[in-house]
């Protein structure tokens, strides 16, 4: 069985020649288009490289600047307030009232930590301790000593104490 020889009618021949000169040409459109695609891709990635390095500068500075400023805020940290908590008042049968009075006098005590740089306060807690835990308070015709449970020093001090019998 043979070819037929249709390359020697000019019909087939503008046919062939059509398709070969249309590849050609949809061959380089092709080229082109990706060309400007792949063009605008590759600036777009440059562009986007150029703003992360300037964000990452951005970044590494504040962080810096951050660092510095609460370094120096934990230097200046004052005392702003001192809260008083006792517990263990079912134990000891005492009324609300009195324990509220109480708390009220030891803040009013301790009022002189006011306004002091946090680390002089820290570095005097033991101080602290003895001279609440040494302090009597009369409730309900009754002696009691205070037993400091918690200490915890910020610009908001808080002392949790416990109230025990104590001596006549």
């Amino acid at each position: 069985m043979r070819i037929p020889p249709f390359y020697r009618l000019p019909s087939w021949q503008r046919f062939f020649a059509g398709m070969v000169i249309g590849g050609i040409v949809s061959w380089m459109i092709f080229l082109f288009m990706f060309g400007t695609m792949h063009e605008k891709q590759a600036q777009k990635i440059a562009e986007q490289k150029n703003d992360i390095s300037k964000l990452k500068n951005t970044l590494s500075y504040l962080q810096e600047e951050y660092k510095q400023l609460n370094s120096e805020n934990e230097n200046e940290l004052t005392i702003q307030e001192v809260k008083v908590k006792i517990i263990n008042t079912t134990k000891t049968k005492v009324e609300l009232l009195s324990i509220h009075e109480t708390e009220d006098r030891l803040s009013e005590d301790l009022r002189s930590l006011l306004t002091k740089d946090l680390e002089s306060v820290y570095g005097n807690k033991e101080l602290i301790k003895k001279i609440i835990e040494n302090k009597t308070v009369k409730l309900n015709d009754k002696n009691f000593r205070l037993k400091v449970r918690e200490m915890y020093f910020y610009t908001t001090t808080e002392i949790t104490l416990e109230l025990k019998y104590g001596e006549d």
